[in-house]
């Protein structure tokens, strides 16, 4: 089974939806996914992410399902006391990065400056979200790998956030977030393809197949890379 990750179009994040520019990337993501054999199409609640999915939904004739995990962490101190960035994760993953710090900790949940931070409590309640999904896939959590429980599609589409994604790709490889955050950034409308064997039976690693392709928007008045919402 192949799993694609499509960050939404360029926003307008107060009124959670497409600028032009979002619009005209979404379109050109649609042409671009349109050879891949999408059954089913998921996306993350918000506005943004729906009108990106909606021209692929369109372009293939599937209906789109909104799965509310999927929508965008946030950030911020627990207890109300200042924290760098307001705790924005790609920043403060950054400083971590300058600080000499290691992103590979597997206890950065319970550390500074994670452990006072409310994007940790959102990226632990995306992955206990992410072993349902998969589950419906058809892959049943065991330790750090998936069993092939079912009889997974051939291909889905996730259309999600910057955050969210991160949060889900974690899980899927074991990755920590902050090393997420930090190393492996996705433009918009940027296409993520991650790829599980459906042998009936086995335990399977999940494989990148392809990582943050984005040459469908090159023509399309290309916009920075804005981490976060």
């Amino acid at each position: 089974m192949r799993i694609i990750f499509v960050r939404h179009g360029h926003p307008d994040y107060e009124k959670d939806c497409l600028t032009p520019l979002g619009h005209r990337q979404a379109r050109a993501a649609a042409e671009r996914l349109k050879g891949e054999g999408i059954e089913r199409i998921f996306s993350s609640p918000m506005g943004r992410a729906r009108e990106t999915a909606a021209y692929t939904a369109q372009a293939l004739g599937l209906e789109v399902t909104a799965l509310d995990f999927m929508h965008e962490i946030r950030w911020g101190a627990v207890d109300g006391e200042p924290i760098a960035h307001d705790g924005h994760p790609w920043n403060t993953a950054l400083d971590m990065v300058g600080a000499q710090e290691d992103l590979l900790r597997p206890d950065w949940a319970d550390r500074p400056p994670f452990d006072r931070n409310r994007a940790t409590g959102y990226a632990k309640m995306i992955a206990r979200e992410m072993d349902d999904f998969m589950a419906s896939l058809g892959y049943a959590r065991e330790g750090l790998y998936y069993r092939v429980t079912g009889q997974p599609y051939g291909t889905v589409a996730v259309f999600s956030h910057g955050g969210s994604s991160s949060a889900m790709l974690s899980r899927l490889f074991n990755l920590p977030f902050p090393f997420v955050c930090a190393s492996m950034p996705a433009d918009f409308t940027s296409v993520t393809v991650v790829s599980l064997s459906k042998e009936q039976g086995a335990l399977v690693a999940p494989q990148l197949e392809l990582f943050a392709d984005a040459a469908h928007i090159r023509n399309a008045d290309k916009a920075e890379i804005s981490f976060g919402l």
